[in-house]
């Protein structure tokens, strides 16, 4: 059992959202609950009920009410939710009108740029006139291929203004990326940055848009925004319009915006990509509007006084959820560049002169402070943050116990776990309860989650595949172009019907918290016991000399042996004595079944172009597989020193 670390005050407690809800459910349905595990059972168990008091605690704007929550409790996919209102996403985000601020952005040697809710408000109607005057209508798709900057948000806002489908990748991506993305979808707008800035280097977007449109032809234009360069040539791109002479130039237009079903399309978000083309995942405007808002008032506890960051590209679903804070009518900060450029407190130093509240990042990024020794807490005055989320990985104890020690004592870190698939979470913060090391505070919500053993049964304080027995409204409506939905089904419904398998490894202990082990179709079976990998992960991430680590499970005579790559850090080595530390540490804080049968070090570690490891990729690799889509990674390359390792030809 981890360590507890902090619990919140009394008067924090009854001041927080959660408690409000609590006291509105308690009146509403007369219950007397007087903790979240009481109010957590309530909800897994009327779902109707609970929804029904979100909706109006959040205060969903919509021109018409709902006949009723869900017409069918029990099925999954395809129940549907509040059938007959009618409302707008962006309505809803775009409530505040005021001189309050709405927006600032932060980019690579930029002066902080601020947008007051006003000025965002008159600057979207301005793309939303002009998006109509391009014929632009409800169900259109429209893209984006754009840095974290204010005009990315903008261009989604007016798109879901009309109805039209957003989706984006950040300009990290390469040409086949986003083809293997945009070509399903068939965009029927391009907007892009003309270039963005990454450890004080200026790199062109300009050319590989021109490449990717050539592929692209449901593009009817394509919207330049100046970032690298206030006047960039694009003359080379067919249909290309400056950012500044498509945005109509009235100010002081009304947004007409359309009243659609709760269920209409908004988003289109995608899979990783690296078993094959990414699938694509439609999202509901009224899903998402309603799940973020349930996460980000209930669990993140924001308000209208709340300053929020979230380090992300927007083309990772925390760049979605993060812009949902609109509706709150809190302060965003947007950052676009590298953490650690030009120095490694950069982050830090913005959370102090613009009094961040709420700093959202990921596990790999704390481990990266702990490795570079950086004291946020005691280098910059962090007295306005409350609190910390922590994703993309599970966050390891001496990760938390960081926090504690080196960013602030009295704060709420909520390590968080979700996906792009429901963009959200299973499990995440909950600002009435104590936080234990290594453990993600609660479930979420009406998130029904269990974990099933290996006969499909629920159990408690025992490891077991991340389902979700009953649904949820920001669930996928459907596949892009995927008739009969064969491939939903398959991606989630095959193993459990009627039961969401989502491929994490968990455990829930008995006073309702989380522990991630990793992905479950990565788990490791030595001697036929399942380990997750972020049990080896915590061991190795902390030891002098390892910048990282992948670990993978190796085919070996008849069993699997398990095999630990490492990335030194500069100047170091992988030596004899080192291999015994790290099996050392790793046989007393987890197990003799976890000690790996080779240690080997490699240059460099491979990740998706969301950050996030891929062992499957490396065990196809080092067994001779062919990886079929390495486009999907950030650094491909990586993968070719794998192949052919001669170390693992041997005992």
């Amino acid at each position: 059992m981890g360590k507890l670390l902090w619990k919140p005050s009394e008067r924090r407690i009854r001041n927080s959202n959660m408690f409000r809800f609590m006291s509105l459910v308690n009146q509403r349905h007369q219950q007397t609950f007087t903790d979240y595990d009481g109010l957590y059972a309530w909800s897994v168990n009327h779902i109707s009920e609970f929804w029904a008091s979100v909706w109006d605690f959040v205060g969903i704007k919509a021109s018409r009410g709902y006949d009723q929550v869900i017409d069918n409790e029990s099925k999954m996919p395809g129940a549907k939710w509040f059938p007959g209102a009618r409302l707008n996403f962006a309505e809803n985000l775009l409530r505040f009108r005021d001189d309050s601020v709405a927006l600032i952005f932060k980019g690579e040697d930029h002066p902080p740029i601020k947008i007051t809710y006003l000025q965002l408000y008159d600057k979207v109607a301005r793309l939303a006139k002009s998006l109509r005057a391009c014929g632009v209508s409800p169900g259109d798709r429209i893209a984006g291929f754009l840095p974290n900057m204010p005009e990315t948000v903008m261009a989604m806002l007016a798109a879901a203004s009309i109805g039209a489908v957003w989706s984006s990748c950040s300009p990290d991506f390469g040409i086949k990326g986003v083809l293997d993305r945009f070509g399903q979808i068939k965009p029927k707008i391009l907007f892009v940055a003309n270039g963005y800035f990454f450890k004080g280097k200026n790199l062109d977007s300009i050319s590989r848009v021109a490449e990717i449109i050539k592929d692209l032809p449901s593009i009817e234009k394509v919207v330049v925004i100046p970032y690298t360069e206030s006047e960039p040539d694009i003359s080379g791109l067919r249909d290309a319009v400056h950012y500044k002479d498509f945005r109509a130039p009235e100010s002081g237009l009304s947004i007409h915006f359309e009243q659609l079903p709760f269920d209409h399309p908004l988003y289109i978000m995608f899979t990783s990509g690296t078993t094959g083309l990414p699938k694509c995942m439609v999202q509901s405007a009224g899903g998402i509007l309603i799940h973020h808002l349930k996460e980000l008032v209930l669990h993140t506890n924001l308000t209208r006084e709340d300053t929020i960051f979230y380090f992300t590209t927007c083309g990772w679903m925390m760049w979605n959820w993060l812009v949902s804070s609109l509706a709150v009518g809190a302060k965003i900060i947007l950052f676009d560049g590298n953490p650690f450029y030009p120095h490694p407190g950069v982050l830090w130093r913005t959370a102090q002169d613009e009094g961040i509240t709420i700093f959202g990042t990921s596990a790999g990024y704390i481990s990266a402070l702990m490795n570079e020794g950086v004291r946020p807490g005691k280098e910059y005055n962090l007295s306005t943050l409350k609190s910390i989320l922590s994703t993309g990985s599970p966050l390891s104890e001496e990760g938390f116990e960081f926090i504690y020690r080196e960013v602030k004592q009295d704060l709420q870190l909520s390590s968080i776990s979700g996906g792009s698939d429901i963009n959200g979470c299973f499990a995440l913060g909950n600002p009435m309860g104590p936080v234990y090391s290594g453990e993600l505070q609660c479930r979420g919500l009406a998130m029904k989650v269990e974990a099933f053993d290996e006969n499909g049964k629920p159990v408690i304080n025992r490891q077991g595949e991340l389902v979700c027995t009953a649904p949820s409204p920001s669930m996928p409506i459907c596949f892009w172009d995927d008739p009969g939905n064969k491939k939903y089904q398959a991606a989630y419904f095959e193993v459990y019907p009627n039961v969401w398998r989502h491929g994490d490894y968990i455990l829930i202990n008995d006073r309702g918290g989380v522990v991630i082990y990793g992905r479950s179709d990565t788990t490791l079976n030595p001697g036929g016991v399942r380990i997750g990998t972020a049990e080896i992960y915590r061991q190795v991430e902390n030891i002098e000399g390892i910048q990282d680590s992948i670990v993978v499970g190796q085919n070996w005579k008849n069993d699997v042996r398990v095999i630990l790559f490492v990335k030194m850090a500069a100047g170091k080595e992988l030596t004899d004595d080192l291999r015994d530390r790290i099996r050392k540490t790793i046989r007393v804080n987890a197990s003799p079944r976890h000690v790996p049968a080779k240690i080997i070090a490699v240059p460099d570690i491979p990740y998706t172009l969301n950050l996030k490891k891929v062992e499957l990729s490396v065990k196809k690799v080092i067994e001779g597989q062919a990886v079929l889509n390495k486009d999907a990674l950030k650094n491909p390359d990586s993968l070719d020193y794998y192949g052919g390792i001669k170390e693992l030809l041997e005992e």
